[in-house]
């Protein structure tokens, strides 16, 4: 009989890839090209299980496709990173859980990212409801801790250039994408840290994302255990390529990837 314990936490890379995903409409670069299936990169997202509930970190465009992939039933919240249309696009088919668990979808996210998504699905907001819009509750989040359930949410304040994006920590895991700054007050929250997500675009650097020696100057200041970039461009190489260039252990993400602590 195994000795192993099950992990507290669990997670799925939903998707690994950038704005545009991977292949690239109409590019014909090597990686686009690639027959390997993790050169395959929706767009970015992580399925969080905890406490036998599933916490989904952003729903961009491919967020059907990816909860149909991994075969979800159940959203118990929804946290957001920030309102660019790759992080939040895929909040109209939220409607399928309505429907499943009779309920509207929880979503958090702070103000600037709430009055987004009220402008942008107008509908659902509206005083003469359409029928079979979707359903969502706007919970506001600042930067302190929050609970969902018993689970705690650490809000970590960084900068996709000049916009205030949020990461978020939940125990021994912490999710980071859309970043090139991190302030020193904000990095305090991830130490302890046992697995760290962190976006990586590319090799060269990037006016708002961190590249692949930002992002490990990154993951040498918090030393967790494991470390996995997500937020990968076509421009970065294929994932063979781009796994022989990190230490022993960082990863780079791909969908479907499962990761526990």
């Amino acid at each position: 009989m195994s000795n192993d314990k099950k992990p507290q936490i669990e997670a799925v890379f939903l998707g690994s890839g950038t704005s545009q995903g991977v292949p690239v409409i109409g590019c014909e670069c090597k990686v686009c090209r690639s027959a390997d299936v993790n050169d395959k990169r929706l767009r970015s997202s992580l399925l969080v299980k905890i406490q036998e509930q599933n916490i989904l970190i952003d729903a961009g465009p491919d967020f059907r496709q990816q909860m149909l992939r991994e075969q979800v039933k159940q959203l118990r919240a929804i946290l957001i990173t920030h309102e660019h249309v790759d992080h939040i696009f895929g909040l109209d088919d939220i409607r399928s859980f309505n429907w499943l668990q009779k309920r509207p979808a929880e979503i958090y996210a702070e103000k600037r990212v709430q009055d987004a998504i009220q402008r942008i699905f107008y509908y659902v907001f509206a005083k003469q409801n359409y029928p079979g819009i979707p359903q969502m509750n706007l919970h506001l989040i600042s930067n302190n801790p929050f609970d969902i359930d018993g689970v705690t949410i650490v809000p970590i304040r960084c900068y996709h250039h000049k916009l205030p994006v949020f990461g978020f920590r939940i125990g021994a895991l912490s999710y980071i994408t859309d970043t090139n700054s991190i302030p020193d007050e904000e990095m305090t929250k991830l130490q302890g840290t046992k697995i760290l997500v962190l976006n990586a675009l590319r090799k060269e650097p990037h006016i708002s994302h961190f590249n692949l020696e930002e992002a490990l100057e990154v993951i040498g200041k918090i030393r967790p255990e494991k470390a996995y970039l997500t937020h990968i461009s076509h421009s970065f190489g294929k994932h063979t390529d781009i796994q022989a260039l990190l230490p022993a252990n960082v990863f780079a993400a791909y969908d479907g990837l499962k990761i526990g602590c």
